[in-house]
């Protein structure tokens, strides 16, 4: 269990913050913006939240669950050295990126057959829904922008790439399974 007795430190006032092995980087390094990412599509998702019935309302709570998750398996480096610590780092499953996709398999039962693009909206939910589903494809970015540089999880990577999936069926099914999409309409205003 995490303890917060104070939540300034002064620590990170010069620009540099530590990761969950100790190091020091500073606050733009790219794996601090990688879980920086995460941690804002978890905000987004708390928007969307606020929007949803009971049943899509515990399975966003979940995913803000397993983003918590995420953002400490990224902000733990030592990936190589999982296996001798003598207390494992949070890391992210397939069991997790297993749900998500069980998921989305029923909500494709539910959703009319998409005809063409559709643009972010509609309900406020499906806004909601159409925005973490953006943030969460920039932390995808970032993640793999990483991991051409440095070890990470890659179901980390995979979760990712699945949940933005998650999104936008979700979003549509917030439109009525889909019935009230906006749908993109080429050239329209040329």
């Amino acid at each position: 269990m995490v303890v917060l007795s104070k939540i300034y430190t002064r620590t990170g006032d010069k620009g540099e913050t530590a990761l969950g092995n100790g190091t020091r980087v500073a606050k733009f390094d790219v794996r601090v913006e990688s879980y920086g990412s995460v941690d804002e599509a978890n905000a987004c998702f708390g928007m969307a939240r606020l929007h949803a019935a009971a049943e899509l309302a515990q399975q966003i709570e979940r995913i803000q669950n397993d983003l918590f998750d995420l953002g400490a398996d990224l902000c733990n480096p030592d990936i190589d050295k999982d296996a001798e610590a003598a207390y494992p780092p949070l890391r992210m499953t397939a069991s997790q990126t297993g749900r998500l996709e069980a998921e989305i398999d029923a909500m494709n039962e539910r959703l009319e057959t998409l005809r063409s693009f559709i643009l972010p909206g509609g309900s406020a939910l499906s806004a909601h829904l159409h925005l973490c589903r953006t943030v969460v494809r920039r932390a995808e970015r970032r993640c793999i922008e990483l991991a051409a540089a440095e070890p990470v999880n890659a179901e980390a990577i995979i979760y990712l790439n699945r949940l933005s999936d998650w999104c936008f069926c979700a979003a549509r099914l917030a439109n009525d399974d889909g019935r009230t999409d906006v749908l993109w309409t080429p050239g329209a205003n040329r």
